[in-house]
């Protein structure tokens, strides 16, 4: 297997991306901005994405987006094969996507938004901190993606201000190690604090 940093030659694989990443949003019931296969296909154009390959097999896939002019990237639609799943595989594409995104925009703030506590745990590994969304980028763009995801309405209500994601953030000026100490719990009870704010609000 290798994990590699995608170009124009990995087109093929735009479909299957797609698709993998909509399925797995249905499994697990959680919201996601949907991409189209022109949107993956630009990232990886513009060596904008990170693939994990079996020989011609797709195995895993994550691609970078910039916003507020290049001052803030995102590692985004990290998704394993199912038949891949459990292997660490997801881990080693995100820090394949990280470097690749430290080393080609130094000096942005990289940041990320999800319910998965897996990712949380990838990010806080990888020096993310948990952020208020007032911290990430004011790119309306950005704001804009999460249309499609079923919990667009909850982002509404709350003018942008927070969602059933968990904003987390790497600021380079901030942080020079990764620090892996903080706990996959902490997260756990975030994200329970946060589901139980939103039930409330829903049934009145």
């Amino acid at each position: 297997m290798k994990i590699i940093i995608a170009n124009k030659s990995h087109a093929i694989y735009a479909k299957i991306i797609c698709e993998t990443i909509a399925d797995s949003a249905n499994v697990r019931g959680t919201g996601i901005a949907k991409r189209t296969t022109d949107y993956i296909i630009q990232r990886m154009n513009n060596q904008n994405a990170v693939i994990a390959l079996d020989k011609e097999n797709f195995v895993g896939f994550c691609y970078i987006e910039k916003w507020g002019h290049g001052k803030f990237v995102a590692n985004s639609g990290l998704i394993v094969h199912p038949d891949y799943r459990g292997k660490g595989i997801a881990k080693l594409i995100k820090e394949k996507v990280f470097i690749h995104s430290r080393l080609k925009f130094p000096e942005a703030k990289v940041f990320s938004i999800t319910t998965g506590l897996p990712v949380m745990k990838m990010n806080s590994d990888l020096g993310y901190k948990p952020v208020t969304f007032s911290e990430l980028t004011k790119d309306q763009s950005f704001w804009n993606g999460c249309q499609t995801c079923k919990n667009y309405d909850v982002l509404q209500r709350t003018s942008q201000s927070m969602c059933l994601c968990t904003g987390m953030l790497y600021d380079p000026k901030k942080v020079k190690e990764p620090s892996k100490i903080t706990s996959i719990k902490v997260f756990k009870r975030l994200k329970n604090i946060k589901q139980s704010l939103f039930l409330k609000k829903n049934k009145k």
